[in-house]
């Protein structure tokens, strides 16, 4: 099996990551690691021969994960691929749990949890995403409509035939429309609580605030490529307003704030849309 990860400028947690993924146990793996234009690439390339002798190293253009991500992909060799991003630490039977739910082409995501070290934006942000997965959840047959990019595996066929959109930029909104075109496939994207991931972003809530903006931008592209019209119901956010207030003052603000960013970012994208955003200059 193959674990793709891309990665820009963070070589520190890139070492991290793959510190863990040298820990997975019983099975042979294949690392990709995939460098989208790091300004000091020598740092990252440091850290991938450090880890282990299993990981290689890639060069990406710098089009962002989406584009990163299909890249490993056409470089990994494993029958089953999974995902997970730089600045998270796989539990060392990760791999093992998603390959084998990933029995009969299925796809299979993991629970992310958040670094209690990353501080409370992280856990604000953590807590969004994760009441977002739980809301797509079909308790009847352990089946996801949304997972985070982070935490996902599937066939390498798959992958190949169902590559992530690249027409969007940033990490923002290419795994809803790849989750949703998985989906409208007929591919159960079943879901293993037990394969964790633990995700330590360096966030602080200047990096909140432009991390949901871009989650809001991408909402706008991921509905403009013809995605679902709505992104969540009303029982997302009751639960949403449940966990945050179970979070603790600081973490509540903190969710209030990322929402107010969300619809921020769909503004913005709305407008940069608009044909007539401009004033009418012409004479006359």
């Amino acid at each position: 099996m193959t674990v793709v990860v891309p990665t820009r400028d963070r070589p520190a947690a890139l070492a991290r990551c793959l510190a863990a993924l040298a820990r997975q146990r019983a099975l042979v793996l294949e690392i990709v690691v995939v460098d989208d234009a790091s300004v000091d690439g020598a740092a990252v390339a440091a850290a991938v021969t450090r880890a282990t002798p299993a990981a290689r190293l890639v060069r990406g253009s710098g089009r962002g994960p989406a584009a990163a991500r299909n890249l490993g992909v056409r470089a990994a060799c494993g029958e089953i691929v999974c995902f997970t991003d730089d600045d998270c630490t796989a539990d060392p039977d990760w791999a093992r749990r998603l390959v084998a739910a990933c029995a009969g082409g299925a796809a299979a995501a993991g629970k992310t949890l958040a670094d209690p070290a990353a501080g409370p934006s992280a856990a604000a942000a953590q807590l969004l995403t994760n009441v977002l997965q739980r809301a797509s959840l079909d308790p009847a047959r352990g089946t996801l409509g949304f997972s985070p990019s982070c935490n996902i595996a599937c066939p390498l066929e798959l992958a190949r035939r169902l590559p992530f959109d690249e027409s969007f930029p940033h990490a923002a909104g290419e795994d809803r429309d790849w989750c949703a075109r998985l989906v409208g496939a007929g591919v159960a994207l079943r879901f293993v609580p037990a394969a964790t991931v633990t995700h330590r972003p360096r966030l602080g809530m200047p990096g909140l605030v432009r991390q949901q903006r871009r989650y809001g931008r991408g909402a706008v592209r991921y509905r403009a490529a013809g995605g679902a019209r709505r992104l969540a119901g009303r029982s997302f956010y009751v639960q949403l307003a449940r966990e945050a207030a179970a979070g603790g003052a600081a973490v509540a603000a903190l969710v209030a704030l990322a929402q107010g960013a969300v619809l921020a970012g769909a503004l913005l994208e709305l407008y940069a849309r608009c044909p007539d955003r401009r004033p009418d200059t012409a004479p006359g």
